[in-house]
């Protein structure tokens, strides 16, 4: 044995490399849930099953590695040399696996395997190393101590540091190169106890500079790949730290869409936003103070700005990357018509359920204009609870209006949405529109403090709201303007066919969730 100064210091470069280990085996974690989130959605079905495949083989690794009974250090640098090989080129063969062919789920799973084995093989390895410089209750402790310290920087990296900075092909190569960097670390320490330091050493260098040239070149990589999804000319992209946007033309049709689901089409985009702001607009007997939540691309805050009586909106929306293109971005301006310039708008970058909880402010119309609820982030934002919070805020005789997905393609969802709202207001109204780009879509709103029916779609009040509109519309001077409103098209935003009519479900809460279940079947069902 070495002496006890050179021991020291080869125990604490074993301890370092537990620690960069540790970090690099939650972020393949975290990197192989969020790519099959991005493409797929359903972020707990993905992530549980991440996890759950992960640790598998991970257990399966620590089984394997008894079985390994000489030249630990080398194996352990062989592994490490593997595993950045594999894993930082792991984003580049999902991306291609769900691009060009039609065997994702296949490919997701042997890269779940691979990465898992050598991750399961790297502790027991390192652990019985480091046993050498000393005994079993300190190496326990001490692997155990850096393990979950690495565990903890890695969670806390990924999502506020390497996804918003690098993105996700950039960040997968990254992380290959930390493994690298491990092995490279231990062959050069540890030369002397190495048979072949020559050859590891140039094998590490050759995968290093492969995955450099992936590192630099993973912005072309992944526009590549981004441009075999989406199809039109890709003309931005940029991973925020919560979405990764994409902005599309095709001719004149420019298209947004968030973790690859379409958000509007410029084609047919005012079917969408006239219906979804113009009709509680038209109901509202006060404009003054208005509530945007989500909207962050400022076409429904385009439409509320054409009423000369609005003084104030606030809009909230998670993510300043989104808002920010909407503000300085000049196709979204042109879009937008500089709405998000407007001094009577205020931005307010957090989430929509604690912004409900902690304002007091009243206003006599919120419009919630948020993504589908794909996981329970979002489904949260359509709960009983919710909508509970979102009545405090909101002035007698004031009306609160959702986007509820589609009535057609998620029936018991949209559904869903209805009869929650319906269990916090005693006023609540459906209504539809066909939009090309997303077929059937739906609306539901509700009136604050109004002795009327309990049922969802009471003709006889249904009929008082359309006659109000309409003759609120002959006195909007804008309203010649419209591209889709008119009095002759009001009254049909209120039939539903008998395919996309109202069927029984429950209410969606924060303790059940049950409107992420119907839209993840609805979506499963279409698939």
């Amino acid at each position: 044995m070495p002496d006890t100064h050179i021991q020291k210091g080869e125990l604490n470069i074993l301890l370092i490399s537990v620690l960069m280990i540790a970090t690099c085996g939650i972020f393949y974690e975290l990197l192989l849930g969020s790519i099959s989130t991005y493409f797929l959605g359903s972020s707990i079905l993905h992530f549980s099953i991440t996890i759950g495949v992960f640790m598998f083989f991970m257990g399966v690794g620590s089984y394997i590695s008894k079985f390994i009974q000489s030249n630990l250090l080398e194996n352990f640098v062989n592994i490490e040399i593997a595993l950045g090989l594999i894993g930082g080129f792991s984003a580049f063969f999902l991306y291609m696996g769900f691009t060009m062919t039609e065997m994702y789920y296949l490919i997701a799973f042997i890269f779940l395997a691979a990465i898992g084995i050598l991750i399961g093989l790297e502790i027991p390895l390192v652990a019985r190393i480091i046993n050498e410089y000393s005994n079993i209750k300190e190496t326990v402790a001490n692997v155990l101590s850096f393990d979950y310290i690495g565990a903890l920087l890695a969670s806390v990296l990924f999502p506020l540091f390497l996804l918003p900075y690098f993105g996700i092909m950039k960040t997968s190569f990254l992380i290959g190169l930390l493994n690298i960097s491990v092995a490279i670390f231990n062959s050069y320490s540890f030369k002397d106890k190495l048979t072949n330091y020559k050859k590891k050493t140039t094998v590490s260098v050759i995968v290093s500079a492969i995955l450099l040239c992936g590192f630099f070149y993973s912005f072309s990589i992944n526009s590549f790949f981004e441009q075999l999804m989406y199809q039109d000319k890709i003309l931005l992209t940029k991973q925020s730290q919560y979405q990764r946007i994409v902005f599309t033309r095709w001719n004149e049709d420019f298209r947004l869409f968030l973790n690859g689901h379409l958000q509007f089409s410029s084609a047919d985009e005012y079917r969408y936003h006239e219906s979804f702001v113009h009709i509680p607009m038209l109901l509202s007997q006060n404009h003054e103070h208005i509530l945007i939540l989500g909207g962050g691309d400022g076409m429904a805050l385009r439409e509320i700005l054409k009423y000369a009586d609005v003084k104030h909106v606030d809009m909230v929306d998670l993510d300043p990357e989104m808002t920010g293109l909407a503000t300085h971005d000049r196709i979204f301006k042109k879009l937008n018509c500089n709405s998000m310039s407007s001094p009577k708008l205020t931005i307010h970058n957090e989430d929509a359920f604690n912004f409900i909880q902690k304002s007091s402010a009243m206003y006599s119309l919120i419009l919630i204009d948020l993504p589908d609820p794909n996981d329970t982030g979002l489904g949260k934002l359509y709960s009983k609870e919710f909508y509970s919070f979102a009545k405090k805020r909101l002035a007698v005789g004031g009306i609160i209006s959702t986007q509820a997905t589609s009535p057609y393609f998620a029936r018991e969802a949209f559904w869903c949405i209805a009869h929650t709202m319906q269990a916090a207001f005693s006023s609540v109204v459906p209504y539809t529109v066909y939009v090309p780009s997303f077929g059937q879509w739906g609306f539901v709103m509700a009136v604050q403090h109004m002795n009327v029916s309990e049922k969802l779609k009471d003709s006889a009040f249904v009929a008082k709201l359309i006659k109000h509109m309409e003759i609120r519309l002959q006195d909007l001077p804008f309203a010649k303007n419209f591209k889709y409103i008119s009095a002759a098209t009001i009254p049909s935003l209120f039939v539903f066919d008998k395919d996309t009519d109202e069927e029984p479900t429950d209410t969606n809460t924060l303790n059940t969730q049950k409107l992420v279940q119907y839209y993840e079947q609805s979506l499963k069902n279409w698939e």
